[in-house]
């Protein structure tokens, strides 16, 4: 596979750091994690219970468009980031060129069961809603069910993007 950017998009708990971390190390290509770039004080925020709003995305997305860029000129890099709406992934695609977006999509019920069992995130399930209020379905990506086990996620993942390489 030629060097290349993936995007894992989705909401808060659809499995964005899990498939990432196991494609990342399939494809044998470094994982970053879009919640570790988030400023202090979107964190406070979301933790407070409060969703971000655009403004607050901002120089969230820039910083991760300039690392989108720089992975590109080097071997790509498997990102995490909720990437929500047309204009967030547009504007992580500024810097880098098209990165190959992946969508792991998910029921809300299911996706609300996984946040009331996960620890030790500063993103509370309350906010759930709002996440699913702001998504933007995209057209142009490979688009996967979480409802599997993370291995065949990131099996079906690897197969698509090579049948969109070749």
């Amino acid at each position: 596979m030629s060097p290349n950017n993936i995007i894992l998009m989705g909401v808060s708990g659809c499995g964005k750091t899990s498939v990432g971390k196991k494609l990342a190390a399939g494809l044998g290509i470094p994982f970053f994690d879009g919640d570790d770039f988030h400023p202090e004080k979107n964190v406070e925020k979301m933790r407070s219970g409060r969703p971000l709003n655009d403004s607050d995305r901002r120089p969230w997305l820039e910083n991760l468009a300039e690392l989108l860029a720089t992975k590109k000129q080097d071997q790509g890099c498997v990102l995490a980031c909720s990437a929500l709406k047309q204009q967030y992934r547009k504007m992580l695609s500024a810097e880098g060129g098209e990165p190959i977006v992946v969508y792991l999509k998910g029921e809300k019920d299911l996706i609300s069961e996984r946040l009331r069992s996960r620890e030790g995130h500063y993103m509370p399930p309350e906010l759930l809603d709002s996440q699913f209020n702001d998504l933007e379905e995209p057209e142009s990506a490979i688009a996967v069910s979480i409802n599997q086990p993370v291995d065949r996620i990131v099996e079906e993942i690897i197969r698509k993007i090579e049948l969109i390489q070749n």
